[in-house]
């Protein structure tokens, strides 16, 4: 069913990885089995046991919607066009675990009701992690998600399945294209590339200008007027806010070749934001969801507070109109609202990082954090 907006700017809603397996599907009605082969813990229950250390008791099993907690009464109010989220994680009862690997993340198909409560419209899986349970394993996850009414991008039975992007049609006529893929730069395995007859993810081998091309040779065939295109990249690093010159000329040539905004995504905090050509470029959204507390290593870079990112497109030009981010934070594997102290210093870092690129961030009366340009 189309979207519908009005004659008004398009809204999405964006957010970096939502990983629903682990510790949290261990918390969920239907946990699956939580045998791991990590170094550290060899149990998922384990990373239940570090978050309720470190912030109190979780009622288990909780509701379908415990880990979106704020998040969902904020999307009830923004009332997005189009929902957009990285779903890092394989969906699979399977125990096949793939080799070469030192996390692997699964969630039980019976516990997608979780992922639904979001209402996602397009759930970007070209990343490293959702073949943690091999080829097997993918099939399983599309056609679980196939079968929850969950549209995907990214990843397929084949190199022409993971090419093919999500479609979300929007009422006048105009449409929202999400193209999806990703990067060795992130963790993902060059052998995960989908191919002929073989299921995999849309890999592309580096931010190059002419893979850049590729792409948006792709956009310019399908992309029609009033259409909004979408780049959905796991690239980069975990940790770091630093873009390198390539993926400053990968993301630039995108939007020269016809793609309207840029979703970075895999590393677990933000990175910097650009605006370049009039079109919005977000590097790295960060985490959204998952089972990190109480891991340590990492505390300058406040992990455990999160992004909820409301772009507002004209649609006629794919220019953002208004650019608001909700401040949340992780507690209990559950989203809440950020203090005004924490918002303040994410408000204080998105705009030292971003202000090279000139873009500045402001606080808003209500808590939220607006870009400005």
């Amino acid at each position: 069913m189309p979207r519908t907006h009005g004659d008004g700017p398009v809204t999405l809603f964006l957010c970096g990885d939502v990983m629903l397996g682990r510790g949290v599907d261990q918390i969920l009605p239907y946990p699956g089995d939580p045998a791991l082969r990590e170094s550290y813990i060899r149990d998922a229950r384990g990373y239940v046991e570090l978050a309720v250390e470190q912030n109190g008791p979780i009622p288990r099993p909780v509701g379908f919607p415990w880990p979106w907690g704020d998040a969902l009464p904020v999307l009830e109010e923004a009332a997005p066009d189009v929902r957009l989220v990285n779903l890092e994680t394989s969906v699979t009862r399977d125990g096949t675990f793939a080799p070469g690997k030192a996390v692997h993340y699964r969630m039980s198909p019976e516990n997608l009701p979780c992922l639904a409560a979001a209402r996602p419209d397009v759930c970007a899986l070209a990343n490293n992690h959702v073949l943690d349970f091999g080829r097997r394993g993918l099939e399983e996850t599309l056609s679980s998600l196939a079968g929850a009414g969950l549209p995907t991008a990214g990843a397929g039975r084949n190199a022409a399945e993971a090419r093919r992007p999500a479609v979300v049609p929007l009422a006048g006529g105009g449409r929202v294209l999400v193209f999806s893929f990703g990067m060795p730069s992130s963790g993902i395995p060059r052998s995960w590339a989908a191919g002929e007859g073989r299921p995999g993810v849309e890999l592309v081998a580096d931010p190059s200008e002419a893979a850049a091309e590729l792409i948006t040779s792709r956009v310019r065939q399908m992309k029609r007027p009033g259409d909004i295109a979408v780049a959905s990249i796991h690239w980069g690093p975990n940790w770091g806010y630093e873009v390198s010159a390539g993926e400053t000329r990968f993301a630039h040539a995108l939007v020269d070749g016809g793609v309207d905004l840029v979703h970075g995504h895999s590393s677990h905090h933000p990175r910097p934001m650009e605006m370049y050509r009039g079109k919005l470029v977000l590097y790295g959204c960060g985490d959204f969801i998952d089972d990190y507390e109480g891991i340590s290593g990492y505390e300058r870079y406040r992990d455990d507070l999160r992004l909820l990112f409301l772009v507002s497109l004209e649609p006629e030009t794919g220019r953002p109109a208004e650019v608001r981010m909700v401040p949340l934070q992780a507690r209990q594997m559950r989203l809440r609202h950020a203090s005004s102290k924490d918002s303040e210093w994410l408000r204080a870092v998105l705009d030292r990082i971003s202000e090279g690129f000139g873009l500045r961030v402001d606080r808003e009366p209500d808590g939220a954090l607006a870009l400005r340009w």
